[in-house]
């Protein structure tokens, strides 16, 4: 080939680009927006559509939501595609997520007491009940966007994530709509989707921010402003109410709110390019549970407009899908708190369970929002979490909101079969005397007479100081052997004794956390217990006989662990709880008193195989040391419940208080049958040895002496659990019955 034929050949291939070129710059790809409208659950159904636009390899110029349309826009827009948002949303509990259902393990064991007993909370100030400004504080919601969005937490403009994005909310305060493109996108779609009454308004750039469809439910004209040529617009709003349909007032109420809704869309479908609008019709705004039949309505209603996205999907798709991990694990650099005024830094990061330059794993990380948030006293809680400049970590930046309010009534209502008919009347105030600190006081109406005083200035990993206080009393036939000996037994030939008790105790604490997850606390308790009978007659007969008055000093130490997802329903989690009491002192009857020590321990486990079933695996044991003479703190078995005074241990099969010894180990086994939803059906086994030194004898690794099992029922309600249970002992070879109605206090 001679040079004129080169030249020529490269003359006519540079001839040829150039109009390839210029035809392309003549006719250059157009550029398509698309909107995704707000519509609560029905929202799911944009994900059906965007796995049709992925399939079709559509790209996707910029993206403009609103409401629930703002929250599946930006995921997209941070590089999720539409197949990973549908994995993403099948996984997810909305209940948990919307009403802020905080798992029970992550509250502290003081505040954990207070979910667990009162069946009515009412918050007040100046003697006015304050009710919330919203159902939830959102905190489930944002720990759950922060989380998908962390690849992209340090993209300020959102013009510059991989597909750009803005979303609409509104200014609460003079019904304006604001344009959200800036700033933190976890805030931004939060404050675009704060449905007024469910979510609490967002505060952004000192604007009080909701939901956007408020004042803009399809920001079309928004996203044509920024040179888009071709709007896909995906509209998943309510349609106007037929007359047959209206039929409650907020219905009526959502119908007034739609009018100008549905008057604006007549506009906006006209400047809409590619409408689609999935039939969602038979769905409401919380159908969540519903979301795989709404998403694939998504993707019916996009395959309608198959013709018209299919010319789209001729253009080259140069979407950039971004590649990132799920974050399992953090390391906290350093963390920057605001807004603390009443709590101090060391509270709030006991709470949090944060030591900076610490790598904590993401679940631990979530679980210690968790424990700050269950606290209440914090009206809301914002936190960024930002890598550090060396990408060696993050810092994170958080900003609290306390809670005005901080005097509570509660109430609550109990029957069981040891303490009878209650009523209980709390009042609890936090910041009585100092910061961090809250004072509680339980009084119990009914057939016996209680109360329970606790005060705990809270120091987080430091040595938190608490006080408490506890008086409890009951009537009952209880074994003998509690209170006699065997000589004492067989001279008077009784088995049961019928007995008042009376207990107050009184304790100095000091309580820490230790290895993150358990609760330690060392203090001084002082009991006083006192024990009189009818049954049997003294020297004065216009006095009951006394069996016991004594005040008891000792020294105490507490182990605790509870994971436990539900006190009553465990499905998952473990529990231990370890506890030892060396007394040092006692007046009263005891005139002889020697030192004597009380150690006992409990362990469970409880898990899930399915749904409906659920298994709960539990033992215990204990012994006394030293000095064996006094018996009226022996453990003592028998009956039904939950936190049970003294050495008092439940065993089915045999009443309250029915086998006793200084010693003893216990084993039990539950299943957990979940009919209907919170309605359960429980067979239960359980066994014991218990006699006094069977550590010493060895009989404690034999085979069991007590046995005891039960079939029940229960029912959660707004008052506690409402439990039936049938149980047998075969040495017995008799039943009992046990009835319990609300929470256990």
């Amino acid at each position: 080939m001679n040079l004129k034929t080169i030249i020529l050949t490269l003359f006519i291939v540079v001839s040829l680009s150039a109009k390839a070129q210029n035809k392309e710059l003549e006719n250059p790809r157009p550029k398509v927006g698309l909107v995704l409208s707000g519509g609560g659950a029905k929202g799911l159904a944009h994900i059906g559509v965007l796995k049709v636009i992925d399939s079709l390899g559509i790209q996707v110029d910029y993206i403009a939501g609103t409401s629930m349309g703002s929250i599946i826009g930006a995921l997209y827009a941070s590089g999720y595609s539409g197949k990973q948002l549908d994995s993403i949303f099948h996984e997810v509990d909305f209940d948990k997520i919307i009403n802020d259902d905080l798992p029970r393990s992550s509250t502290a064991f003081s505040e954990r007491s207070n979910m667990e007993k009162y069946a009515l909370k009412l918050p007040f100030n100046n003697f006015k009940i304050k009710l919330p400004s919203a159902l939830s504080r959102g905190h489930n919601t944002y720990s759950l966007f922060l989380k998908l969005l962390i690849h992209v937490n340090e993209i300020n403009d959102f013009s510059k994530l991989p597909v750009p994005f803005f979303c609409i909310a509104t200014n609460v305060e003079n019904g304006k709509q604001v344009v959200l493109e800036k700033g933190n996108l976890t805030q931004a779609i939060m404050a675009s989707s704060a449905l007024p009454s469910l979510f609490q308004p967002v505060n952004i750039n000192k604007d009080m921010l909701i939901d956007g469809g408020v004042v803009n439910n399809y920001p079309v004209d928004e996203i044509r402003a920024k040179g888009m040529d071709i709007i896909i617009g995906v509209d998943v709003q309510d349609g106007l109410a037929n007359r047959d349909e209206l039929t409650s007032a907020p219905d009526v109420l959502i119908q007034i709110n739609n009018f100008r809704t549905i008057q604006d869309m007549k506009f906006k479908v006209e400047k809409t390019d590619i409408y689609i609008k999935p039939d969602i019709k038979k769905f409401n705004v919380v159908s969540f549970d519903e979301g795989k039949d709404i998403i694939n309505s998504g993707k019916i209603a996009a395959l309608n407009e198959f013709d018209a996205l299919t010319k789209l999907s001729k253009t080259p798709n140069i979407n950039q899908k971004i590649k990132f991990k799920t974050i399992d694990s953090l390391k906290i650099n350093n963390i920057d708190i605001k807004g603390n005024k009443n709590y101090t830094r060391a509270y709030v990061l006991g709470k949090l369970k944060l030591k900076k330059d610490e790598v904590i794993s993401y679940q631990d990380f979530a679980k210690g929002l968790n424990n700050l948030v269950a606290t209440n006293n914090f009206k809301a809680f914002e936190y960024e979490l930002k890598s550090t400049p060396d990408k060696s970590g993050y810092n994170m930046l958080a900003t609290l909101k306390e809670q005005r309010i901080n005097t509570f009534l509660k109430l609550g209502l109990h029957f069981d079969d040891l303490y009878k008919s209650s009523a209980l009347i709390n009042l609890t105030k936090k910041q009585l005397l100092f910061k961090n600190d809250e004072a509680s006081l339980d009084i119990v109406l009914g057939d016996n007479v209680r109360y329970n005083f606790e005060y705990l200035i809270d120091k987080g990993f430091y040595w938190s100081v608490g006080l408490r206080s506890r008086y409890n009393q009951f009537q009952k036939q209880i074994s003998a052997q509690l209170l006699l000996d065997d000589e004492q037994i067989t001279n008077s030939g009784l088995n049961k004794i019928d007995v008042k008790l009376r207990d107050q105790m009184n304790q100095f604490y000091l309580q820490t956390l230790f290895r993150r997850d358990f609760s330690l606390s060392v203090g001084l308790e002082h009991k006083r217990l006192e024990i009189n009978s009818e049954t049997i007659l003294g020297n004065r007969p216009d006095r009951d006989f006394q069996f016991e008055n004594t005040d008891y000093l000792s020294l105490f130490g507490n182990l605790k662990l509870d994971t436990y997802d539900d006190k009553y329903f465990p499905r998952e989690g473990v529990c231990f709880n370890g506890d030892l009491n060396v007394y040092v002192s006692a007046s009263g009857f005891a005139e002889d008193f020697k030192d004597f020590s009380i150690a006992k321990a409990e362990m469970g486990y409880a898990f899930g195989v399915s749904d409906k079933v659920a298994f709960n695996i539990k033992t215990s044991g204990g012994f006394k040391l030293g000095d064996k003479s006094n018996r009226t703190l022996d453990f003592a078995l028998g009956g039904y419940g939950n936190d049970l005074i003294n050495n008092f241990i439940p065993f089915l099969g045999y009443d309250f208080i029915s086998l006793t010894g200084n010693s003893y180990v216990k084993a039990s086994f539950l299943a957990d049958y979940e009919l209907i939803k919170k309605h359960h059906l429980t067979l239960e086994g359980n066994w014991a040895n218990v006699d006094d030194n069977i550590f010493d004898s060895g009989e404690w690794f034999s085979l069991p002496d007590y046995r005891g099992y039960a079939l029940g029922y229960g029912i959660e309600s707004v008052i506690g659990p409402l439990q039936v249970k049938y149980s047998y002992s075969p040495e017995q070879r008799a039943s009992n019955w046990f009835f319990t109605i609300g929470f256990w206090f």
